[in-house]
């Protein structure tokens, strides 16, 4: 019996759905964002990628509901996510301004550190047009009843960009359920979005909300305790990150406080430095704990996307019809490939994902 009552492909149009906000990134390479003189641009964002990367390494079908302002940034973002080869049809053009003062694209500054010096992003993104979504604005009757969906994604870096997002969350997930598609959650709580809105406080009202609308739900550490409020118990930082036993107990404890989760997933990662990651993850499904083979002393050029990437690989597994512990090695090894090369996404395919997870020696293929 499958984990998931997942609709057959050949019943809907789009095997996943996602819903979020889409930024220019801007890498300023192996310097300093402080110190650049030029930058390289990427597409990104949290639930965006994950819908690239089934897509792109997958070769799953997917879409993107999101919004941006009609100017020349905005036409390059959607230039970015064409290469990336998820579907549009959903994109919403807003008249700009012509300044941004009512309405503009987010841009996201990633520097990916190195050795002792860590990672940094700087987000500008106030007043995007993603942002100022209200219930109502999309038609998710037509998105997944006349079209249909086999699983929707969004999650919590889109339900903090307004009072209105995680409003717009719900909708589209009370949607999905009516008309059977799964719904994926990733808590991806983020301090710096959270505060203008209410902070750690605003962050457990909305998701604790959300929850009981979600099938799989995703998140670190930080994501359950702070933006959830769960605590991790019996977890010693001295034994590795790699350890998933109080993990294991604290996602337990989130299946049994809201029972409609048929999994919660977590990524396993502990930072030796900032180009040398312990990586991993784990899930439960009731109060069975699973956890994919893992990997230590990972060599990382790029953290960010890492965890997008473990979702869209599990996710795949999951639609798959795959056990559990081979989903979890699915999103493992795609996240650990995203991790070596720059940019949000995954440049991986997934011949690339099946050799990480044979544990293939990386010998030079000729």
């Amino acid at each position: 019996m499958n984990l998931l009552p997942i609709r057959p492909a050949t019943d809907v149009r789009w095997d996943l759905v996602a819903l979020g906000e889409v930024m220019l990134r801007l890498d300023p390479g192996e310097g300093r964002i402080a110190t650049a003189r030029s930058f390289r641009a990427w597409e990104g964002g949290g639930e965006y990628n994950v819908a690239r990367g089934l897509g792109r390494c997958f070769g799953l079908r997917t879409s993107m509901v999101t919004a941006l302002a009609d100017n020349a940034i905005g036409r390059l973002i959607e230039d970015l996510m064409r290469q990336g080869g998820v579907d549009l049809s959903h994109l919403l053009w807003v008249p700009y301004d012509g300044t941004g003062r009512s309405v503009r694209n987010g841009l996201n500054f990633t520097e990916r550190g190195f050795g002792v010096r860590a990672a940094l992003g700087v987000s500008d993104r106030g007043h995007t047009a993603v942002s100022q979504l209200r219930p109502g604005d999309v038609d998710w009757d037509a998105v997944f009843g006349r079209e249909g969906s086999r699983w929707f994604h969004t999650g919590g870096i889109f339900a903090a960009l307004s009072e209105t997002t995680g409003e717009v969350a719900a909708e589209a997930m009370a949607a999905a359920r009516r008309h059977g598609a799964i719904v994926s959650y990733d808590l991806n709580y983020r301090p710096s979005l959270w505060q203008a809105i209410g902070g750690r406080g605003r962050a457990r009202e909305v998701n604790r909300r959300l929850a009981p609308l979600v099938d799989v739900m995703f998140g670190n550490e930080e994501d359950f305790t702070v933006g959830l409020g769960f605590e991790v118990h019996g977890a010693d930082p001295a034994l590795g990150a790699l350890d998933p036993t109080g993990y294991g107990q604290m996602m337990a404890e989130v299946t049994r406080t809201y029972p409609n989760l048929a999994v919660v997933a977590t990524t396993l990662r502990r930072a030796v430095t900032a180009t040398r990651n312990d990586w991993g993850a784990a899930c439960c499904a009731g109060d069975a704990l699973t956890q994919a083979q893992p990997m230590e002393g990972l060599e990382i050029l790029d953290r960010v996307g890492g965890g997008d990437s473990f979702a869209s690989g599990f996710i795949f597994g999951l639609l798959g019809g795959q056990p559990l512990q081979k989903a979890l090695d699915y999103g493992v090894a795609h996240g650990a490939l995203a991790m070596t090369t720059p940019g949000d996404n995954s440049m991986a395919s997934l011949a690339d994902v099946e050799a990480v997870m044979r544990r293939t020696e990386a010998r030079v293929q000729r």
